[in-house]
């Protein structure tokens, strides 16, 4: 029997015009003037060169022609890199915003949970906020007063449900956030990655409500950088990049390919100084690289090896006005760790004009066997300036083996740790 659909989507774009972002402080805003008069690019933007391809003259195109259905009780996962054009689709969906072209059309009630504190009056209690959402729905006072009880429990801030929203944290916004999505019965549910906020205990416990909800028959639309969240909870994935979808299908398929495609970079990339390497007008990357520290062939894991990170600092950067960082991601898409140089080096030394190399080592004996990609960050005055999806990845290889056991080991981190023995007294 042929399923409802609750959510069809035709031809939809959004169209950006590009112009300056403003500033945090006074400073900054003088620096983006500064610029705009020696006709260079603006130094607040936050696009990389990686969202080129999206840009036509001064507008950018943040979705194109995005075309799809959803039929009722269906999980739909929405995956795809950072820029991607996943948290606009959600806001056109959520009416937010508005499309540039295209038609949404939606049947029934949407709760949409995109960023932390989305919809709530910081002003307003927690108790106070769950009403007002629920007005927004469309709902009487006394349906939401019959599930008032419950959505507190869930929540788990029963101590704080009488203060101002204003004074709650970011897990605690989520918590109450999510429980007032899950429980006022929309028709529709849009969450957006805000859930990573949130303790493992309460993910899972959304997780599962999730599967409830579409038990019930109800429709979520569920965004997620978590490959293991999104095939353990979605039936069908939309893969997004630049702004189009890339493919549509099985959740196991969609999700293998994209992160095939992520693994399979080189140990090395290099890039020609001048404005196609990433950065800005003060500092360019030139080469990322992964570097064994002895021998040659795969990295096995009990090794050691670093990562390179080269760059030109092209006027000179004052003292503690730069930051490079690396996030490393395994084949499931989760990041396993950050590490960035002023952690490791507080000294606050000027950088001179010219050519540099950071290299983080990475200690043998702690990461598990399997593949692994390398995301660069930069920062400048404390505030990132642009990051490097496409770098390197390498792959950990099982260290030679003695036992019966020969198959991969689970978790992320291998550590090799000390065991002692020592004799107890016995007691009856």
């Amino acid at each position: 029997m042929e399923q409802e659909v609750v959510i069809r989507v035709q031809d939809l774009s959004k169209r950006y015009r590009l112009g300056v972002t403003g500033g945090a402080t006074l400073g900054e805003e003088l620096q983006a003037w500064w610029a705009r008069m020696r006709g260079r690019p603006d130094p607040l933007s936050k696009l990389t060169i990686k969202q080129q391809p999206q840009r036509v003259g001064e507008h950018f195109w943040a979705l194109r022609d995005i075309s799809f259905e959803v039929e009722k009780g269906e999980i739909l996962g929405v995956i795809g890199r950072n820029g991607a054009g996943k948290s606009t689709l959600l806001k056109l969906l959520s009416r937010i915003t508005t499309p540039t072209t295209g038609t949404v059309h939606m049947r029934g009630r949407v709760s949409s949970l995109l960023e932390v504190g989305t919809g709530f009056n910081p002003e307003l209690t927690g108790r106070e906020n769950i009403f007002l959402n629920g007005a927004i729905l469309g709902m009487k006072k006394a349906e939401i007063t019959r599930k008032l009880d419950d959505i507190i429990a869930f929540s788990g801030i029963q101590h704080h449900i009488d203060s101002p929203v204003k004074r709650y944290s970011s897990g605690m916004k989520v918590r109450l956030g999510f429980a007032v999505a899950a429980h006022l019965e929309p028709e529709i549910m849009i969450i957006d990655e805000v859930l990573a906020v949130g303790d493992a205990e309460f993910q899972r416990k959304c997780l599962g409500t999730m599967k409830d909800v579409a038990g019930s028959g109800r429709t979520v639309l569920f965004v997620s950088h978590n490959m293991l969240s999104v095939r353990s909870l979605c039936s069908r994935v939309i893969w997004m990049q630049d702004g189009q979808i890339l493919k549509v299908g099985d959740t196991e398929d969609v999700v293998r390919e994209y992160l095939n495609a992520y693994t399979r970079l080189d140990p090395e990339v290099r890039w020609e100084l001048g404005p196609k390497a990433p950065g800005t007008d003060e500092i360019r990357l030139t080469r990322v690289a992964i570097e064994r520290m002895t021998g040659e062939g795969p990295i096995t894991w009990e090794e050691s090896f670093r990562i390179a990170v080269d760059f030109h600092s092209y006027n000179g950067i004052p003292e503690g006005n730069i930051n490079v960082g690396l996030h490393i991601y395994n084949q499931d898409d989760v990041l396993v760790f950050g590490s960035s140089w002023r952690e490791w080096s507080p000294e606050l030394d000027p950088l001179p004009p010219g050519g540099h190399q950071l290299a983080c080592s990475i200690p043998g004996e702690l990461l598990n066997s399997g593949d692994y990609r390398v995301v660069v960050h930069v920062f400048m005055r404390g505030r990132r300036i642009f990051r490097v999806e496409d770098t390197v990845a390498f792959e950990i290889h099982e260290a030679r083996r003695e036992g019966a056991f020969f198959g991969r080991k689970k978790g992320i981190f291998r550590p090799k740790l000390q065991w002692d023995l020592a004799g107890v007294e016995s007691r009856s």
